[in-house]
Parts: C-alpha cells; structure tokens; sequence
C-alpha cells in the first residue's frame, strides 16, 4: 500500500521541498518552509475532475498549440457590478472566467460589500454564495437589513466541502459563484485542516480551473494575518486574475478599496465607500468628504490637488510642528511616505533656510488615505512652513507640484483634471508647476493660476 506524501511548502512564494529547510531557497525567507501532508489513497487529480465535470468539460480534452497570428485579440465581455466604486477598481468590469480575491482586516465589511453586490445582480444573473462561516440565517438577516432579498436570483449555500460546492455548481450552473471565505473550505484530497497552506492551494487551483473551463467568475473572501498580508501561501495571489484590498479603520466611516493585482485593469484605482447601518454607500465625489468645513484661521492646513488612477480629487494635508520635547526631533506620517517627508523638510532647510532639525513634524492625509501621487510634495511643505510660522492659509488656495531636491517645482501629470476639480469646489486661486502652463488657456477657466518655478517663489506667494 501507498504512504502519504510529506512535504514542505514555503508559505511566501510557493516553493517546495522534500525535506525541511530553515531557509527558502527561492525566496530568501527564514521559517517559512511549512510541513503538508498529501493522502496517498486520494489522489489530487480527483479534485481536478470534479473541477472540469463541474464545468461541464471533457477531462480528456486537451488545448492545442496555435499560432500568434491565428489568435483574436478582442476588448473583453465585462459583468456590470452594480456599483460604480467596485466597476472603476476591477478596470470597468466583471470579466468573464476570472477568480477574484478580496482580503481585509476582520470586520471591516468584506461580506458586506460582497453580499449587497449580488443582492443587486440577482435580478439579471443567478449567484451562487457559498459561506462557510456564517449559516443561512444570519446571512438573510444582513441582506433584510441592506435592502430587498426578494428573488430567486441568488442562492445561499453553507458548504465546507469543495467537492461537495462543486456538486451543487454543476446542478445550478451559476453565473456567479461567491466563495466566503477560501480559509473555511477543504478538499479531501488533502489530510490537513481548512486554512493550512496545502488546503488553500489545492483549493484555490481547483476553483480557478472551473473558473477558466466554465467561464463563470469566481468571487473569493479571504483572511489576513497580522502583518496585514492575505492569509495562506504567496501562490494564492500568483494564482488569481485579481487581488482586491479593502481598507479603513473599524472606528471611521470611510473604507477604501484597492487593486493590488489586475491582469484586466489599472491597479492604481481606488473605490471610496461609506460605511453606514443599512450597509456601504458609494462616495462618489471624494473631494467634499475629504475637506473640512471651516478651515478659516488653522494653522498648517493645506489643500492639494491629487489624483489616485483616473480619479482626481482635492485632499487636506495637516502638519504640526513644535519645539521636540526630547533630545531626538520626531518625524511622524500617516498615509504619506516617511522618507519622502524627510526629505522634504531637508529641502526647505537647505534650499528655504527654515530650522526645522530641533523640532517635531507630524503630518497626517486627512480622511484616512494613503497617497503616494508626488504632486502633494507642494502641499506638505505649505503645510509645515504654516504650522511653523503659526500663519493660516486662505482657505481659497490649493495647490499641486513635486518638489525637487534642488527646490524646484517640477511639472505633474494630468494638470487639466486638476484645475477642474479645484473650480467645480469653489476654490479662487491654484499654485502649479510654471513647466504645467504651456499650453494652458488661462481664459477657460474662472480660477486664478500662479506659476511656481521654486520652493522659494510658493512661499512668498502664500506668505507674502
């Protein structure tokens, strides 16, 4: 009689061997290489056919080789989500045969989000939602409480067991399929607990030769460790079309969602929602939910012009300095590159002649996002420089510009959306790039634009 197979996986990037090892050989990472056991009586392959009948495929059929030329390249079919956050972040779409993952941290609203997106399809599409985790009541308990669960458009299905879900795939022929979460469920094949790193392998390949053989979308909810990475072996992201990131603190309102990983979109897009009691609202015009009311009078407010994808929008930066209460000068960020602030202080030090090494910088993106468009380097240094000199900025002033280590103000991207975006909210003057005004018609705009060329030149223009 066969043995069961041992090996050893290293849960970072995927690596396998048959012995264990402190250090992975591909990756470089101590302690990851993690014992899996594979039955010698049920062999993988069984979980493979029960993808494919699934599927409604021949086991037997086999892809032929083909020549470049022969392939047609075309714009691919997308699923409407019914929601235009979640559309923009998937690069405009469902498509078709993809394996979708989402990952954040527990109680942020992953379910939530997920299940009042199919509550909307399923007048037009047959989902199937499948939870290993919560039972069919709570479930229609959230969906009473997002809005109307009437229709027979979705269905709930409480299963553990892969090849159970795909027994009951293959009787509904879904268009939809929503596994909640992948850690929960378990295939035979493998003699480990649900959630260990061999489970969520053999699972996750499994799901994506059903989703590439039917044609059908797969929706997957996934863990995170502590460390704030998705739970399970590097290979799962390897392995899926598409990873999706949802944000925010369980104390605020706001949640963010990212793309990490899109073969079929831009991952620099993000989607803004609002958590609320009857579920998650779609912030469609961040720019009013990020700036505050009244900004008449405070001291190290400055308003930047940024744009995150295709998406601009106007965002407050705040900054306090003050006198360091220790013998070390704390630089402190949230939602902005700490290196990046150092180096912006060192520039008005060097380049300016303001004294800053004695003192504390904290700097915070208001709303909780995190930015890395560089045109918001104008932005933080007006900000420090106001909290410094203990001097306001009109409130009628925003401004966008990266800031070079000589102290020039070199040229950002997509200047037009700005400027736009910076008129439609009612703001009279704009601080650019002197580099951005080539080719601009000042005429067309009803905002004052004042071209920058220096660090030097921003703050006689803000300061006087």
């Amino acid at each position: 009689m066969a043995k069961d197979k041992t090996m050893y996986v290293c849960e970072h990037c995927g690596q396998e061997s048959s012995k264990w090892l402190g250090k992975c050989p591909a990756c470089g990472q101590w302690g990851t290489m993690k014992e899996i056991r594979i039955k010698a009586d049920k062999p993988a392959s069984a979980i493979t056919r029960a993808a494919l009948q699934a599927a409604g495929s021949d086991e037997k059929s086999r892809n032929q080789p083909m020549p470049v030329s022969s392939i047609r390249a075309e714009e691919e079919p997308r699923m409407d989500m019914c929601d235009k956050e979640l559309n923009r972040v998937l690069g405009g779409g469902l498509v078709p045969g993809s394996l979708v993952l989402l990952g954040g941290e527990p109680g942020i609203g992953k379910s939530t989000l997920i299940l009042q997106t199919v509550l909307k399809l399923q007048e037009t599409k047959k989902v199937l939602y499948v939870s290993g985790e919560e039972s069919a009541r709570q479930i229609k308990l959230r969906a009473d409480r997002l809005g109307t669960a009437n229709g027979d458009g979705l269905l709930i299905l409480t299963e553990t067991s892969l090849e159970e879900i795909f027994n009951q795939i293959a009787d509904v022929q879904p268009d939809l399929v929503v596994i909640d979460s992948i850690q929960t469920i378990s295939t035979e094949t493998v003699d480990s607990s649900p959630g260990s790193l061999s489970q969520i392998r053999e699972c996750a390949a499994s799901l994506l030769k059903y989703a590439k053989t039917g044609g059908v979308s797969i929706l997957l909810i996934g863990h995170i460790t502590k460390e704030g990475t998705l739970a399970g072996p590097k290979v799962l992201e390897h392995i899926v079309d598409t990873v999706l990131q949802f944000e925010g603190d369980q104390h605020y309102m706001y949640r963010i969602l990212r793309s990490i990983k899109n073969r079929f979109g831009n991952t620099s897009e993000l989607g803004i929602y609002e958590m609320r009691h009857d579920g998650l609202r779609q912030v469609t015009n961040p720019s009013e939910l990020l700036l505050t009311e009244n900004r008449e009078g405070l001291s190290g407010v400055a308003i930047a012009s940024a744009i995150e994808g295709v998406r601009p929008f106007l965002i407050e930066t705040q900054a306090l300095v003050s006198t360091a209460a220790y013998g070390t000068a704390q630089r402190s960020t949230i939602g902005f590159d700490g290196r990046r602030l150092n180096m912006l202080l060192a520039v008005l030090e060097k380049r300016v002649g303001f004294k800053l090494a004695q003192k504390d910088v904290f700097l915070n993106i208001a709303g909780g996002l995190r930015v890395t468009d560089p045109a918001l380097d104008l932005s933080v240094i007006a900000a420090v420089l106001s909290s410094n000199v203990d001097a306001p900025i009109d409130g009628d002033v925003c401004m966008a510009g990266e800031v070079g280590l000589s102290g020039e103000i070199r040229p950002v991207a997509r200047i037009e959306q700005r400027i736009a975006e910076a008129q439609k909210l009612g703001f009279k003057r704009m601080l650019l790039p002197a580099h951005n005004m080539q080719g601009i018609n000042k005429e067309a705009y009803q905002i004052e634009l004042v071209p920058v060329r220096k660090v030097s030149e921003a703050v006689r223009e803000l300061f006087g």
